[in-house]
């Protein structure tokens, strides 16, 4: 398993908590030259850190995610290099799934021979940061497309031969009314020209992430988040929406049509081992985490200066498998369970429906109690 992130946005996201950098839109040739050039640098050092590190890639899951950040900024030729680079080290693919994020107004300035471009690169897996259709909302997000924009990126994305395409969404504002969430849910379904649904979407409930520009909105008391009962409420919407669309509700914040849930995120989930390249990203083998700096002029000059590691330990271990495992509807080993939570807790949450068994030897939290996993998990570990 592979993740590359890609620290450069056009504009920084209001609610955003992850790494990145401006690289806004040059209308200079001088200053588009000079981010030609500053692409070309993280490029390098990308290639370069692959190359120290490309002997911790193992082959358990084959899939490689390049996040960000939006990825779609970049020219495909910093791509290129990536790829060229993963192969000198045995893992260049093809991918049993090779995801793309990228954000809409990117995909429609770029057209249809970007993506084919991807394509020609082994991606087989669009992930795009949608998040409402509703422009107010959109604004006060500080994205940078509207609701048509998202539309149109959608149908160049399926006219290109995209066949799995994942669509990201917020819920839990507290100026997104219920009605306003309602009309997201059905245009999320009905973004195809061609009627068919998206084959993937991802839900998040809005969080105030530390050094993002809402948590200095909220440190200035110009901003309030919503209540537990308006996001409970909305969460208990989108579920049943998308059940009754034939989705499969198998993470979270997650819901597949039948076939297409994330291959790489799948396996996050499960505690499967990854290799993260690229500044601000997270790498995770055997007993050792590691991560690299959030620092890009710091990765650019010594790629191999910016990671610091941290070992678990086997409790460490341990509650980290169930945490992850209990945000899925597969769940988790009952015997796992016994062997390392509280037996008193774990009977109590099955008594009163908190934790579920699934008939296979494993217990699950039920979809009706995902949105209090957090409180589910901490009584029993």
């Amino acid at each position: 398993m592979i993740y590359v992130h890609i620290p450069f946005c056009r504009s920084l996201c209001t609610y955003c908590g992850f790494y990145s950098e401006v690289a806004a839109k040059c209308r200079k040739a001088e200053d588009a030259g000079r981010q030609e050039e500053l692409f070309g640098r993280f490029a390098d050092a990308l290639e370069a850190e692959v190359r120290m590190r490309g002997q911790e890639i193992t082959d358990e899951k084959n899939t490689l995610y390049i996040g960000g950040g939006t990825p779609s900024v970049l020219p495909l030729s910093v791509y290129e290099r990536l790829l060229s680079a993963l192969r000198e080290s045995g893992h260049g693919g093809p991918f049993e799934e090779f995801t793309f994020e990228v954000n809409p107004e990117d995909i429609v300035e770029k057209g249809e021979d970007y993506v084919r471009g991807l394509m020609g690169l082994g991606v087989n897996r669009i992930s795009m940061g949608v998040q409402s259709f509703d422009d107010g909302i959109l604004k006060f997000m500080n994205r940078r497309h509207n609701a048509a924009v998202a539309r149109e990126a959608y149908a160049i994305l399926e006219n290109a031969g995209i066949g799995n395409i994942s669509i990201d969404l917020i819920f839990g504002l507290p100026q997104l009314s219920d009605a306003q969430w309602a009309d997201t849910l059905t245009d999320a379904l009905a973004i195809s020209p061609s009627g068919r649904l998206p084959q993937h979407i991802s839900a998040y409930q809005l969080s105030v992430e530390p050094g993002s520009m809402l948590d200095r909105l909220v440190g200035k008391g110009r901003f309030e988040e919503a209540s537990e009962e308006l996001c409970q409420r909305q969460y208990r919407m989108l579920c049943e929406a998308l059940s009754a669309a034939g989705y499969r509700h198998y993470e979270i914040s997650n819901f597949a049509q039948p076939g297409y849930a994330a291959v790489h995120n799948s396996a996050y989930w499960r505690h499967i081992p990854y290799v993260g390249f690229g500044p601000g990203a997270h790498s995770f083998v055997g007993s050792e985490r590691q991560w690299n700096l959030p620092d890009l002029k710091a990765y650019i000059a010594d790629p191999g200066s910016v990671r610091e590691y941290e070992t678990l330990d086997d409790e460490q271990l341990a509650l980290e498998k169930i945490m992850l495992a209990l945000r899925t509807s597969d769940g988790i080993e009952a015997s796992f369970l016994e062997e390392h939570c509280d037996r008193g807790a774990l009977v109590r949450a099955m008594e009163i429906g908190a934790l579920v068994g699934s008939g296979d030897g494993r217990i699950r939290i039920p979809e009706s109690r995902f949105f209090v996993s957090d409180g589910i998990i901490a009584d029993i570990v």
